[in-house]
């Protein structure tokens, strides 16, 4: 008797490693996650910023081009793979991202071994030429790069800003909301996945909903992502001064899962700095902005960066600048050095202050901020916050309360000798002592 030959099913095919490697913001970040879910979808092995990269690896290279600093950075890693496929260490060089849109002529002229350049909006042409399809049924559907407790959380592209120092918008173009139903339903994915905190980012958050409704429909947002179950955390970065929604900060009262934390970038203090950026506001009308967002939220924590040795930046300035930092005592900040970018309205002015001296200022102000941080710190000595837990490192789990962001802000070390945690749980931790930007403390049930 004959026996029927069983067929196996066919597996599917899984294509060449993609290594993604991500340089830059938060923003970028988001878009290799986006890449990274699209080239999973085309059953291609993932990884992101492997340790070890293989001959046959296709390498992508998301880059940033905003600054200086960020630019070296970026060209560096592309002339360290295209010399690794030289080497026959790793199959095709990809780059992606704001450099590559922004200087994408010159890159191909001068590292002539990349395999392809695209730019901040080619998604779909960088997948074919790997041989994968855009698949619109993904759209939404990413590969967090972070840990899975928390996601950065993209609701605009673009900016519409004509601040005289920045490139965004020559690398990422106007303003472009996405709509609240489809963020809902990517919101709605991300829990059911464990995300418990969502980290609302674009280059200009108060500007969401005027290009789609004709308004500024952030409050309504914020209402509809508050209502998703499972996210316990709804927390805002960079936020713009001028035209800043007020009617969101009712919001913040209104729902215990949309953190008390408000990152706006101000820049400068001096009229004659703001003028010259084109901030669209004053000195005075920066200060009430921040005096009535403190107001109408008691406790809030508030983050904002700011330049040193913009051209045309006197010693004058910059001590107005000093004394008002010292005044306002923000809970966070970061400062940069100007850089002096093509193409920007203040590249037509002399960038006439010394780098040596842009750095001094930069320390300067800092070094103020160190103190103010640790006498903030200092006054949580004995009070309980809610903490969620981000890792273990050495002997510490390593937290953060709801007045700070992974990466940038303070953290909160838990003795793991002691206390127990789960990455991603939240715990009550009581503090017992406190550094410049650290705190320590001990769970609490």
């Amino acid at each position: 008797m004959k026996t029927k030959e069983i067929s196996k099913p066919t597996a599917k095919l899984v294509k060449q490693r993609v290594n993604v490697v991500t340089l830059g913001c938060s923003k970028n970040i988001y878009d290799s996650e986006i890449l990274m879910g699209q080239l999973k979808g085309n059953h291609f092995d993932v990884v992101h910023e492997a340790d070890k990269v293989g001959s046959n690896d296709i390498v992508v290279i998301n880059t940033c081009g905003f600054i200086d600093n960020a630019k070296q950075e970026s060209i560096d890693t592309i002339l360290q793979y295209s010399e690794l496929k030289e080497q026959g260490k790793v199959g095709k060089v990809i780059v992606t991202g704001c450099l590559s849109e922004r200087y994408k002529p010159e890159l191909e002229a001068e590292i002539t071994n990349v395999d392809a350049y695209f730019g901040t909006n080619d998604l779909q042409n960088l997948l074919h030429s790997v041989g994968a399809d855009y698949k619109h049924e993904l759209i939404g559907e990413r590969l967090l790069t972070t840990p899975s407790h928390f996601a950065y959380f993209k609701i605009a592209e673009g900016c519409n800003r004509p601040c005289s120092f920045c490139a965004i918008p020559l690398m990422r173009g106007k303003h472009l909301s996405s709509p609240i139903d489809q963020l809902v339903i990517d919101a709605q994915k991300l829990a059911k996945n464990g995300t418990k905190e969502l980290i609302l980012i674009a280059q200009d958050l108060t500007y969401y909903g005027l290009d789609l409704y004709g308004k500024r429909n952030l409050d309504e947002l914020l209402r509809r992502l508050s209502d998703v179950n499972g996210i316990e955390w709804i927390r805002l970065q960079y936020a713009y001064p001028s035209g800043f929604p007020m009617e969101i900060l009712d919001v913040m009262n209104e729902r215990e899962n949309i953190c008390k934390y408000m990152d706006m970038p101000l820049q400068h203090i001096s009229d004659n700095m703001l003028k010259s950026m084109r901030r669209g506001l004053t000195k005075q009308k920066t200060i009430d902005v921040v005096n009535e967002i403190r107001d109408r939220v008691p406790g809030i924590a508030m983050r904002t960066t700011l330049i040193t040795g913009y051209p045309g930046e006197t010693e004058r300035d910059f001590e107005e600048m000093q004394q008002w930092v010292e005044e306002t005592k923000f809970d966070r900040l970061g400062c940069f050095t100007y850089s002096h970018e093509e193409k920007t309205h203040a590249f037509s002015l002399v960038d006439d202050v010394p780098d040596e001296v842009k750095q001094q200022r930069a320390d300067a102000i800092m070094e103020i901020q160190q103190g103010i941080s640790f006498d903030k710190n200092q006054e949580k000595i004995g009070q309980t916050f809610k903490v969620l837990i981000d890792k273990k490192d050495g002997d510490y789990f390593v937290g953060r309360t709801e007045f700070d962001s992974p990466e940038v802000d303070n953290e909160v070390l838990i003795d793991a000798s002691i206390d127990y945690a789960t990455v991603g749980s939240f715990v009550n931790v009581k503090i017992n002592s406190a550094e410049d930007f650290d705190l320590y403390g001990q769970i609490v049930k």
